[in-house]
């Protein structure tokens, strides 16, 4: 993928980073109503294909927020396909639904095929991330929180009404345990991490 150049349409990724309601209203109009049409058309409803939607652009915010994601292909297709996959694992889960498939949308785009699957892994990572995470004492996960939010030890350990040395021996502990426990888990095992 390294060969790959970055598409132009990387400029929806940046918007989402950016938080930039022109790009978000921009992806809203032109890329749901097709995501829309085809949940409705394969036994799905409006509201559920408004919730695929809203956690893909979550999935999609998260990632572009880590710097995980340089769009090799049209987002169109790469949304799309995300969106796609979505809903067919939700009919997977609900299985007593019967399921019927209109390909007429299918994707045979290699480099879309791969950015699915590398937003589908980093999902896949953020989600054992956030178990993990939340297995924590709140002491280590307020700590955590302010320490990515705020560069400043100091600052934190102002915040926290503690010393410095004190955050830094505590983050140091609290990350060890998440480390450990994310190393651990079997769901970690199966992944590629990078």
């Amino acid at each position: 993928m390294a060969n790959n150049a970055i598409h132009p349409d990387q400029i929806y990724i940046e918007g989402l980073a950016n938080n930039n309601s022109a790009i978000i209203q921009s992806i809203y109009k032109k890329f749901v109503p097709k995501v829309v049409s085809y949940i409705r058309n394969n036994s799905g409803d409006e509201d559920q294909a408004q919730d695929v939607v809203q956690e893909i652009m979550i999935l999609l915010f998260n990632q572009a927020k880590a710097n995980k994601l340089q769009l090799t292909c049209p987002f169109d297709a790469y949304f799309f396909l995300l969106c796609k996959r979505k809903w067919l694992n939700e009919l997977k889960k609900s299985s007593n639904k019967g399921v019927t498939i209109d390909e007429d949308f299918a994707s045979n785009n290699e480099p879309t095929e791969e950015m699915v699957t590398q937003t589908e892994a980093f999902e896949e990572k953020q989600q054992l991330f956030d178990a993990m995470f939340q297995k924590l004492g709140d002491k280590c996960q307020e700590l955590l929180k302010l320490s990515f939010t705020i560069k400043s030890m100091e600052e934190v350990a102002e915040k926290l009404n503690v010393t410095y040395g004190y955050v830094r021996k505590k983050k140091s502990l609290c990350i060890g345990q998440l480390t450990q426990w994310i190393q651990e888990n079997n769901r970690f095992k199966s992944l590629k991490i990078t």
